[in-house]
């Protein structure tokens, strides 16, 4: 179930696509294009009238009113539906997380504040290639790219931990075990003894990580599809709605077909990157065909456990580390410069 703000958020945005001058004014009415049941509408009138969200009501349907006059969206034409999906995942391969479809044909994410696009198995980024569909490893990553730096790390930590009964190969773990191991470990950092080992597992897993990646990228059209990938370019254009700390987002999302048109791919170089955890950088280099310049886009991938030291299989972390409205293929819409956002600027130099 999605949160209280993920509620508001994405509702008051499909709101502000209906016409109404003001979120009270749309709840007031519960317009029947927006195509939710009574609880939700109930539960979104309550959000409101607490005032808690006053901030996300008005930058959401600022967003939805701005949708709804842009050129590029839908240009004044109230739509008849608005659907919700509610945090449910999509069933087939969408590439983008949309949460709002708009009369069967545009399709909205809602971002608010997030450089985080998505949380696969590092098998399926490294391997895989972020398909949504393949064969891959589901064997535990630390234990497939350093074998032994890992065994060194779980000894250690095994005797740290002072818990007798585990196994000597930490593959053999069980959920119970692991968990008990998480717990018996000091909160957030390892002992003093086991720091050295963990960062020799940090190299040894970013390197073969890194090595793995670029082995699977030799033709220049699978180095363009990871791109389109790591950018979200899905099958069909899409449009992000949201904010960053900077301002709204408002963008059409290219299709590959239009970013073809725009931009060509000169290089993906990946890399790996000393950090507190594994992790791999990559970086992006495209020609703008209309503004004839070099742009650079760059992101990383961080490895680690999910819930925690030992206790479950590592997770990639996909990270874009440019700012959304400047990566390519991210078409700005028309807007008003002075319309609500949910976060104060930065604090100048």
């Amino acid at each position: 179930m999605a949160d209280d703000r993920t509620v508001v958020t994405e509702l008051a945005t499909g709101l502000g696509m209906l016409g109404h001058r003001d979120p009270a004014a749309a709840l007031a009415r519960r317009p029947p294009a927006l195509a939710v049941d009574g609880d939700t509408w109930a539960r979104l009138a309550a959000l409101h009238a607490t005032g808690s969200f006053a901030g996300e009501f008005a930058a959401a349907f600022a967003n939805g009113r701005a949708f709804l006059h842009a050129r590029d969206a839908l240009r004044g034409r109230v739509p008849v539906l608005v659907e919700w999906t509610g945090g449910r995942r999509p069933p087939g391969d969408e590439v983008a997380p949309i949460d709002l479809r708009v009369d069967h044909v545009y399709l909205v994410s809602c971002k608010y504040l997030s450089a985080n696009i998505a949380n696969p198995s590092p098998a399926r980024i490294f391997e895989g290639l972020l398909a949504t569909a393949g064969s891959w490893s589901r064997e535990d990553w630390y234990l497939r790219t350093a074998p032994e730096e890992y065994a060194e790390l779980y000894r250690i930590c095994r005797a740290a931990a002072g818990l007798t009964g585990l196994p000597d190969d930490p593959a053999a773990l069980g959920p119970e075990q692991r968990r008990a191991l998480r717990h018996a470990l000091p909160a957030r950092r390892f002992p003093p003894e086991a720091r050295h080992a963990y960062q020799r597992l940090c190299t040894r897993v970013s390197h073969e990580s890194a090595a793995r990646w670029r082995r699977r990228l030799t033709a220049p059209a699978e180095r363009e599809r990871m791109l389109w990938r790591l950018l979200r370019i899905g099958s069909a254009p899409w449009f992000l709605l949201g904010s960053d700390h900077r301002r709204p987002l408002r963008l059409r999302i290219a299709s590959p077909w239009d970013w073809r048109q725009r931009y060509r791919l000169v290089d993906l170089a990946i890399s790996p990157a000393a950090a507190g955890q594994p992790r791999v950088d990559w970086v992006a280099r495209c020609e703008d065909r209309v503004e004839r310049v070099r742009r650079t886009v760059r992101g990383h991938v961080e490895v680690r456990w999910s819930h925690g030291r030992f206790a479950q299989p590592p997770e990639a972390k996909v990270y874009l580390d440019t700012p959304t409205d400047e990566l390519p293929g991210y078409f700005p819409l028309d807007h008003d410069d002075a319309s609500p956002t949910l976060f104060d600027p930065p604090a100048g130099p």
